[in-house]
Order: structure tokens, then sequence, then C-alpha cells
């Protein structure tokens, strides 16, 4: 076989496989397939009872399913939009009676003279005229019932899709803040120590580009493995330490086994970030930052104390939330990603600021 050959069969292939998908993802050949096995199902019950032979069950049963399908297709694309869903019931129920009340003599009739050469099944039409009725009656009913289950479930999937593109949004603006937030504090410190013509300025510039890396091509997943997000927190600290004044107390503890643990990235630093700015840059001299994580294999605990400054009180045109856009922001990414599992407590006295927060990873 020549490689054009191939080629022309390969796509014809791929053609068919590709049409095929297409007819079984389309709901008319699901609804057929429904009422194939509906009178297939029909058949067999027929052909059991021993009164008929193959062919008058076959015919029998497909004028069943002819007359059913009438029914439901009538009220599913006439009956139920126009009455029943806007809220019209009696009108609908008087509707839907009237339509099983003309289409039962039709299929009577119509079998009466299909078993024509007995006597015994046209009596047996006659005597349960009733029961055609009622089967007519309930199947269209019962197939208002499933149009409502799956309408009520389209619905449900199209709000939680809506709410999950919403919650993705959001978070993406909230951790687009985290970054450019972060950066404008260090970048100012940077800037402090150049105008000094500080030693501690390459470092700080090693420090941040290594932090950067990591927030530019790793952070961009939904969640990142747990020692990456410490080692962020680590640097973030060693460059702290190198832009603070001397007498500061900064440390980060981490207990427990750190394995394969995820967590959503940049969670955590807004509160390390937080202690800096509204604590330690704050205090008139020494102080302290200790922040401590202790890790198991599905939880994490994040204790965080730092001293405060004797700061000035604001005026009202100026007061702002303690923390400001950081700790909102950290707050709502919490209620976004980890909802009723996690606990963030917060205490405040006049000269520290705790945090302590227990996430379920």
């Amino acid at each position: 076989m020549s490689v054009a050959t191939r080629e022309s069969a390969g796509t014809a292939v791929s053609n068919f496989v590709d049409r095929l998908g297409s007819m079984l993802i389309r709901r008319p050949f699901y609804h057929g397939l429904a009422w194939f096995g509906f009178f297939a199902f029909l058949v067999i019950l027929q052909l059991q009872t021993g009164e008929i032979g193959f062919g008058l069950a076959v015919i029998n049963e497909l004028i069943t399913v002819v007359v059913f399908a009438v029914v439901v297709y009538t009220n599913l694309l006439f009956l139920f939009p126009a009455y029943l869903k806007p809220g019209r019931y009696w009108l609908y129920l008087a509707l839907l009676i009237g339509m099983s009340v003309l289409f039962t003599p039709l299929e009577l009739v119509i079998k009466y003279f299909l078993f024509s050469y007995r006597e015994n099944k046209q009596v047996d039409l006659l005597q349960n005229m009733d029961a055609y009725f009622l089967g007519n009656f309930l199947i269209g009913g019962i197939s208002s019932i499933g149009k409502i289950m799956t309408d009520w479930l389209t619905e449900n999937r199209k709000r939680q899709e809506v709410e999950n593109e919403t919650m993705q949004s959001e978070l993406r603006f909230l951790k687009s803040q985290i970054n450019p937030h972060f950066l404008f504090n260090t970048l100012n410190s940077l800037y402090a120590l150049t105008l000094k013509k500080s030693d501690k300025a390459p470092d700080i510039v090693i420090k941040l580009s290594e932090m950067m890396r990591y927030m530019l091509y790793e952070c961009n997943e939904p969640l990142v493995p747990l020692r990456k997000e410490i080692n962020y927190l680590q640097n973030y600290l060693d460059l702290e330490r190198l832009r603070q004044r001397e007498g500061i107390d900064i440390s980060l503890a981490v207990h427990g086994n750190v394995t394969d643990q995820q967590i959503a990235p940049l969670l955590l630093i807004p509160f390390l970030e937080n202690s800096f700015k509204h604590g330690i840059n704050a205090a008139i001299k020494g102080g302290f930052v200790h922040a401590t994580l202790r890790v198991d294999m599905r939880t994490i605990r994040f204790v965080l104390e730092n001293t405060k400054g004797n700061v000035l009180p604001r005026s009202p045109d100026t007061a702002r939330p303690s923390g400001g856009i950081g700790l909102v922001n950290v707050r709502r990414r919490l209620e976004l990603l980890y909802p009723e599992h996690h606990a963030l407590e917060i205490t405040e006295t006049p000269t520290t600021y705790a945090v302590r927060l227990d996430l379920q990873l």
C-alpha cells in the first residue's frame, strides 16, 4: 500500500470516527435508543403471554410506541412550554387529559383492525379502554416530570459553571493584587538602601530575583508544593533580615515532615508582609517577628507573632483597616479556596499582633 493510499485510508477512518462521535452526542440518538429499548421490552412482555405471534406482537407494540411518542413530544414541545412552565397548571392538566382522550380511541381503532381475525383480542381492547387512556395520560405526565428534572439539572450545572468561573476570575484578580503589593514594598526598601549606597543592596536584588522567578513561573497553578512555598517564605525573611536595622529578631521554624503536600500559592506571605509593614517598620526600636509552621500530612498550622510599634492614630479621613489590602485579600482567598477547611484567628494587644491559621490541605 502506497503512502498516499494509507493517508487516504487514515483520513477516511478519522472522518468516520468524527461523524460517529457527532451522531452519538446528539439528543435524537439517545431518544431513539431509549424508544427502541422500550419497544423491545414491550415486545418481549407480549411474547411471554403466548397470545400472539412475533409478527403481530411487533406491529402491536410498534403502534403503542408510536402513540406514546406522539403524546410525549406533543407534550414536551407544545403543552409543557406553553402551559405548565408558565404556571397555568389546571389548563395544562385539562389539555393533557384532552390529548389522551383524543389519541386513545385512535390507537384502539388501529389495533381493532389489526386483530380483525382475533375476536377475543378485540373484546379485550374494548374492555380495557380505560387502561389505554390511563397509559397515555401517565406517559405524558411522566415526560413532564422528566423534563422538569432535566431542566433543573441543566440550570444547576449552568449556575455552578457561572459560580466557578466567577470564583476563578476573583481568585485571579486577588492573586494579581498580591504580587504588585509585595513588589511595591520591596522596591521601596531597595530604593532606600541604594540612596544610602548600602552593601546590602546587591543581596536584596539576588533574593528578589529568586522570589520573582517563583512568582512568575511556578505560581500559575492552583496548587504548588508546600516545600517551595516554605522556601519562598524563607527567602522573604532573608530579604527582610538584610534590610532591617540591628536588634530585630526574625525567625521561621518548620516542624513536621514536608513531603508532597500542596498549598495555594502565595497564601501565607501576606501575614509576614503585614507583620513588617504594620509592625516592625512602625516600631521605635527593637522588636521581633516569630513564625512557626507545623506540618502534618493533611493539615498545617501557621502561627505568627510580631511586635507592634507606637503608631500615632490616623485621622478619620485616612484611617484604614489594620493590615491594608494584604489581609483583606488573603481572607477572601481562604474563603474561596478552602471553604469550611480553614480557621483564621487574629489577636491584637497594645504591643503585639498574632495570627494563627489552621488549614486542611
